[in-house]
């Protein structure tokens, strides 16, 4: 009796204490706060997502109107001034200058890759990727967008190797194979990349055209793969930075993904006559495909910046960091031209893209008659005035960005690579070991000798308190943190491109 009592007592209590007991979450006060700062955190990526991918897609903009506008101003002042020297005579050592003698290049890179696009039949091809199967064409399509990367990461390489052996100091020792070779390569390079891009919008064309839109729903299904592959991997600030340019599915992919639409409209358009009811065929498919990429891009970097604990401020530097190449790009000490910094930034190549949509255009829209010119003439007027007004927003903006940002002081400065060689240069000869030295003090073997770039946090610690101690051996400090304006496209980050 005494026991069951004493069993029925007990569980009276538990079940008492079970109701009635209480906590306090302020007993552990910081870890609810770093909670709730990560739901903040995770309701302010759309907004600052959109911050970021609105700018970079007008700087794309930019860079892709000025080879249809600007260029082609530049290249005939250019071509003038070559033909008037006999007349004026030379007034300096050089006949052009190096930004002349670039825009000439390119210039003569695009009307020769245009008219080997001539003879390439968009129809044949069309029918041809039309007959495979959707498996097929689906393995295709995503070969390609691999393609297309690597396309980008070493053709940027050849133009400017092109533009730097083409203007190149001529008391200089040579170094190079010539700048006849260096052209073929680059106008082999522009050629191929735009017959991958065509053959891409030819792809998404069958996808739009097929009955039951399955190798479309394929497609953009896969995006959303991307969500898995992307989230659960560890991401620095300068990953992220990589990601949030261009690559995967962002700024560069959304803005060449937004001219491959077009393409495809205008070849749709002009099979229907140009009829506007097949518009409206067209737009609830184009709609849905930029609504997905919108979608899963703000997912994977919600995701992303609450796995890493990375705040939402960080697109502000990253907004910041893309202004400075805009401002610094219309200084007079300026070491390269806009457009060519927005390529090596974010991977996007405007001159592919740009011969494609001129070979469309052309082969789409039939120019027969005075009133056809004229329309033609108006409307290289209004892209020449979006132009201006476009750069003029950009600029102000960007000026407002870095002012915010502090970076004022690093407009003046020469280019990080300049400055990181000669400092290297210095520290090498300063600092050099002989060889009694090196063979009594030995480097000790850490975990950080693994690493190919930049190191984590964590592991940055450890090389700073690791060369902290071997300052007093006379050795050289490992190379420090890269800073966001010294990271490109394909920039290797923490032993990964993104």
């Amino acid at each position: 009796l005494n026991s069951s009592s004493t069993c029925y007592l007990s569980l009276v209590r538990f079940v008492t204490t079970e109701l009635t007991r209480g906590y306090f979450l302020e007993h552990n006060e910081a870890k609810y706060t770093e909670r709730r700062e990560r739901v903040y955190t995770c309701l302010r990526i759309p907004k600052e997502l959109e911050k970021l991918m609105t700018f970079g897609f007008f700087l794309c903009l930019d860079a892709f109107l000025y080879v249809f506008t600007l260029l082609p101003l530049r290249v005939i002042l250019a071509l003038l001034r070559l033909l008037t020297l006999p007349c004026c005579g030379l007034s300096g050592s050089r006949l052009l200058q190096p930004a002349q003698v670039c825009d000439v290049l390119k210039g003569f890179i695009m009307v020769l890759c245009y008219s080997m696009m001539s003879y390439v039949d968009y129809a044949m091809m069309y029918h041809l990727i039309r007959g495979q199967s959707v498996i097929k064409l689906y393995i295709i399509y995503n070969m390609l967008e691999v393609a297309d990367r690597l396309f980008s990461s070493f053709g940027q390489d050849i133009l400017d190797a092109l533009y730097w052996t083409a203007t190149e100091p001529k008391e200089k020792k040579r170094a190079h194979i010539g700048v006849i070779p260096h052209f073929l390569m680059a106008v082999l390079y522009v050629f191929l990349h735009a017959i991958l891009i065509m053959v891409q919008a030819t792809t998404l064309n069958v996808a739009f055209n097929s009955h039951n839109k399955s190798l479309l729903t394929i497609m953009m299904s896969n995006n959303f793969v991307e969500i898995k592959g992307s989230v659960f991997k560890k991401f620095e600030k300068n990953n992220l930075f990589q990601m949030s340019n261009s690559g995967d599915r962002f700024t560069e992919y959304l803005f060449t993904n937004y001219i491959l639409l077009l393409i495809v409209c205008l070849r749709n358009m002009e099979q229907f006559s140009w009829n506007p009811d097949h518009l409206w065929v067209l737009l609830p498919d184009v709609l849905m495909v930029i609504a997905s990429e919108v979608a899963v891009d703000v997912v994977k970097h919600a995701f992303i910046t609450k796995f890493n604990d990375i705040s939402a401020d960080v697109y502000g530097e990253y907004r910041a960091s893309l202004a400075f190449d805009l401002v610094s790009s219309r200084q007079k000490n300026a070491y390269t031209d806009y457009s060519d910094s927005v390529s090596r930034r974010m991977g996007f190549i405007p001159l592919p893209l740009a011969l494609l949509l001129i070979r469309v255009v052309m082969s789409s829209v039939k120019i027969q008659g005075s009133l056809s010119f004229m329309c033609v003439l108006l409307f290289y007027l209004g892209m020449i005035t979006l132009k201006v007004l476009n750069s003029i927003i950009l600029l102000g903006n960007s000026c407002a960005l870095v002012k915010e940002a502090n970076m004022e002081e690093k407009l003046f400065n020469p280019p990080p690579s300049a400055v990181s060689s000669r400092t290297s240069v210095s520290s090498d000869n300063a600092h050099l070991p002989t060889i009694e030295e090196t063979s009594e003090h030995t480097i000790p073997k850490s975990d950080s000798d693994t690493f190919l770039t930049t190191p984590d946090g964590e592991d940055e610690d450890k090389i700073i308190n690791t060369d902290t101690g071997l300052e007093g051996d006379g050795l050289t400090n490992r190379t420090p943190k890269k800073d966001l304006l010294e990271i490109d496209r394909f920039t290797i980050c923490g032993n990964r491109i993104d």
